[in-house]
C-alpha cells in the first residue's frame, strides 16, 4: 500500500468515526421535542451529550483538512461542486453550536424554546445532507477532462442522493434514540427504547434499498459483503431493542454506520469522484493525490498527534458515563453535567 491509498483508507477512517459520533447526537437533537415532554426532560435530553457533542465535530475538521492535505484537487472540486449543500451544512453546525451554548443563558420559557427548534433544525439538516452529498460523490458528477464540474443543483436531486439522504437520517434517529437508552433513566429511558423500536423497521427499509441501488451501480463482491453484514447488524440492533439490551444495541447500531460508510469508499476506489461523463475523468486517488513529501510529513504528524488526540476523547467520553435521571436536573439547564 502506498501513501496516497494509505490516506484514502485513513480519510475513510476519519468519516466513518464522525458518522458514528456525530450520528447519536445529531439522533439526539432531532430526538428533542419527541422525547422531552417538559423543560427539565429536555435538558436532561441536552445534558446526555453536553460534554461530547463539540468534540464530535473535531473528527469532521480533521477529516477536511487531511483531504485538503492529501488530496487537494479532490478538496477542490468536491467542494466547489457541491459549495450550496456544504455551506448550509456549515451554517446548521453554527446555529447548532450557538444554541447548545445560549439555551441556558436566559430566564423565559420562550427563549429555550426558541434555541431548543433551532437545535433540532440544526442537526436535521446536517443528518440529512450528509447522506445526500456523499449519495452524489458515490453516483458520481459530470466532471470534463479538466475536472470541472459542468453541471448545477440538480445534480444533488437524483433519487439516489435522496435516498441517501433517508439513510443517514433515519439511521442516526436510530443511533441516537439507543444512545438515550444508555445515557437516560425512568421514563426518558423507556420513550427511547419504543422509539428505536418503530424507528428500527424504517431505517432497514431505507437502508436496504440505498445499499442494493448502490451495488448495482458501483459494488463489487467486498462492498455486498459488507452491505450485507451492515444489514445483519441492524436487524441484530432491532432484536437487542426489543429485548432491552440498549448498550449491545447502539453497538450494533455503531457498527452499521460502519459498514454502510466502508461501502460507500469501497465503491468509490480507486477513485475519488467519479465524472459521469466519461470515467477517463474521474479523480482518483492517484490523479487527485499530493506529492510524495507532503504525504509523508502528514504521516508523521498523525502517528504522533493522533493518539493524543484520541485519548483524550476516550477520556472525555469516560468522564460523562454517568446516567443521567430527572433528579436534582435544572429546568433551564442547557450544558454537560458535572460528574458527582
Amino acid at each position: 500500500m502506498n501513501l496516497a491509498d494509505l490516506w484514502f483508507v485513513a480519510i475513510a477512517v476519519l468519516w466513518t468515526g464522525y458518522f458514528f459520533l456525530e450520528g447519536f447526537d445529531f439522533g439526539v437533537g432531532m430526538l428533542l421535542p419527541v422525547l422531552g415532554r417538559t423543560d427539565a426532560e429536555r435538558g436532561a435530553l441536552i445534558n446526555t451529550i453536553g460534554g461530547v457533542w463539540d468534540g464530535n465535530e473535531v473528527w469532521l475538521v480533521v477529516a477536511a483538512g487531511a483531504t485538503f492535505a492529501a488530496f487537494p484537487l479532490w478538496y477542490a472540486t468536491m467542494f466547489s461542486s457541491l459549495y450550496v449543500p456544504f455551506l448550509v451544512i456549515l451554517v446548521a453546525l453554527i446555529v447548532r453550536g450557538v444554541a447548545f451554548e445560549f439555551r441556558g443563558k436566559g430566564e423565559t420559557q420562550r427563549w429555550r424554546t426558541t434555541w431548543e427548534r433551532l437545535l433540532v433544525g440544526g442537526s436535521l439538516v446536517p443528518a440529512v445532507l450528509w447522506g445526500v452529498v456523499f449519495g452524489t460523490i458515490v453516483r458520481g458528477l459530470p466532471l470534463d477532462s479538466e475536472h470541472h464540474h459542468r453541471g448545477g443543483l440538480g445534480d444533488l436531486l437524483t433519487t439516489h442522493a435522496l435516498v441517501g439522504g433517508l439513510v443517514t437520517l433515519t439511521l442516526f434517529l436510530l443511533h441516537g434514540a439507543l444512545f438515550l437508552c444508555l445515557r437516560t433513566a425512568g421514563e426518558l429511558r423507556v420513550r427511547a427504547r419504543r422509539t428505536a423500536t418503530w424507528i428500527a423497521p424504517l431505517t432497514l427499509l431505507v437502508v436496504t434499498v440505498f445499499l442494493a441501488w448502490t451495488q448495482a451501480q458501483r459494488g463489487t463482491t467486498a462492498t455486498a459483503v459488507i452491505g450485507a453484514l451492515a444489514l445483519l447488524a441492524l436487524i441484530g440492533a432491532w432484536a437487542l431493542n426489543r429485548t432491552r439490551r440498549a448498550g449491545a444495541g447502539f453497538v450494533f447500531t455503531g457498527a452499521v454506520v460502519v459498514a454502510v460508510t466502508a461501502t460507500l469508499f469501497l465503491s468509490l476506489y480507486p477513485a475519488v469522484l467519479p465524472s459521469t461523463i466519461d470515467p477517463a475523468y474521474d479523480l482518483t486517488v492517484h490523479n487527485a493525490r499530493s506529492t510524495d513529501y507532503t504525504l509523508v510529513i502528514m504521516t508523521w504528524a498523525a502517528g504522533i498527534f493522533l493518539p493524543i488526540v484520541l485519548a483524550y476523547q476516550a477520556w472525555t467520553y469516560w468522564v460523562f458515563a454517568r446516567r443521567i435521571g430527572m433528579g436534582g436536573m435544572p429546568a433551564g439547564s442547557g450544558q454537560a453535567e458535572a460528574p458527582r
